[in-house]
């Protein structure tokens, strides 16, 4: 056990004391009686203590690294302090952090960043403390549902997976694509129809196969479907799990080619990384703590309760070309990267079926990258091998 988490196991043994004393009567925290500050600098010149919860390790190679290193630029903003706790599950354990975080380190904004806190963990926190600001990454704030002083934020970073399908396309030589995915909620489902439309932009014969694990973390199942994938011929495989890490290595160790997702993985595959969708939570989470240092809030509108943005607006990136990339591919790369750069493009533009046949976009109708109905996505394109199944 390394010495952060023996402290915050330490801290959830504190709260656990301070709540039994309040079942006692002996203390009380909540709404209505609470160490939280109103102000959001924390009052009297001191910082605003940000809280930070992650469901994997902070150096995961992927999606809580990616958080990680957002948290790691606004901590060096003047007036911000950040606490931060990993490793924490989806269950009961996050609405007890978000409490310690709260009562014991005055937190008076949380950044619960895994998709499984929102409902009903965040909510729930969220009316017991009124005056704390939380900020989830990826549920769908529901104005008059849910409480005001829930945020909710996500990138389309299904932007860069069209991008990376183009390079993939570009790249396989068997026509198989591979795609390892954690969940059928529709961010996931969404990343897996832009990187197969993009990759069929450009090779209109490839085929996808997705295989789900169930969990976003389950190294063993990421290994063996990557491995399931190479000796069925997939020669491009990618991914939408908490840590690409084990699924870019064993692809490199297959002599296949790989795309990552959250963070840059070309050192975990030298040879076979060929591009990635990258999250750049940086210039997001700077934009969130200029305004909350601003006193804007949640709870007077001054700071939008539903955030979203794409390449143009700096919430993802496309990892640096890999050396197996061609020419070829780079400039159909760019040139797409360009357009959806300037909204020229739509990926979503009809006719689209799904992989039944049915069809889900007409013709000529085209859906923004805004479109509640992309938020709501429940099934795969035509192209991909798979099935929506929980």
């Amino acid at each position: 056990m390394t010495h952060r988490q023996a402290f915050y196991l330490s801290r959830r043994q504190v709260m656990r004391g301070l709540l039994a004393a309040s079942a006692l009567g002996v203390a009380k925290f909540g709404a209505g009686c609470t160490s939280v500050n109103s102000n959001a600098t924390g009052g009297k010149g001191e910082p605003l203590t940000v809280g930070f919860i992650y469901v994997g390790p902070k150096d995961d190679y992927g999606y809580s690294q990616a958080h990680a290193l957002g948290a790691a630029a606004i901590a060096k903003i003047p007036g911000i302090r950040v606490v931060e706790e990993a490793n924490v599950a989806e269950t009961n354990a996050v609405q007890e952090t978000m409490r310690s975080m709260i009562n014991l380190d005055g937190a008076t904004v949380i950044f619960p960043t895994s998709f499984g806190y929102f409902d009903p963990h965040v909510l729930a926190v969220a009316k017991e403390f009124p005056k704390v600001q939380f900020f989830h990454a990826g549920g769908l704030y529901q104005e008059g549902v849910h409480p005001n002083n829930v945020g909710s934020y996500f990138g389309y970073i299904d932007e860069a997976q069209y991008i990376a399908g183009i390079v993939a396309g570009h790249a396989t030589q068997s026509n198989k694509l591979g795609f390892v995915a954690a969940k059928p909620i529709p961010q996931v489902l969404r990343n897996i129809n832009s990187f197969t439309l993009g990759a069929r932009s450009v090779n209109p014969t490839v085929k996808t196969q997705v295989i789900f694990t169930g969990e976003w973390s389950e190294p063993v199942k990421e290994a063996e479907t990557t491995n399931s994938m190479a000796d069925q011929g997939v020669d491009v495989v990618t991914c939408h799990v908490d840590s690409p890490k084990v699924i870019m290595e064993t692809a490199e160790k297959r002599g296949i080619y790989c795309s990552g997702y959250h963070a840059d993985q070309a050192s975990l595959a030298p040879k076979g990384y060929l591009t990635g969708a990258e999250w750049d939570w940086s210039s997001i989470y700077t934009q969130y703590a200029q305004e909350l240092l601003a006193d804007k809030t949640l709870m007077d509108d001054s700071i939008p309760h539903l955030l979203r943005g794409g390449l143009s607006s700096q919430f993802c990136k496309l990892s640096p070309y890999g050396a197996a990339v061609t020419a070829k591919a780079k400039a159909d790369a760019e040139a797409a990267k360009q357009r959806l750069l300037s909204n020229e493009v739509a990926i979503y533009k009809g006719e689209i079926k799904d992989n039944t046949g049915k069809v889900q976009i007409q013709a000529q109708q085209e859906m923004k990258q805004q479109a509640i109905e992309l938020e709501k996505m429940n099934w795969l394109v035509e192209g991909v091998d798979g099935k929506v199944t929980g």
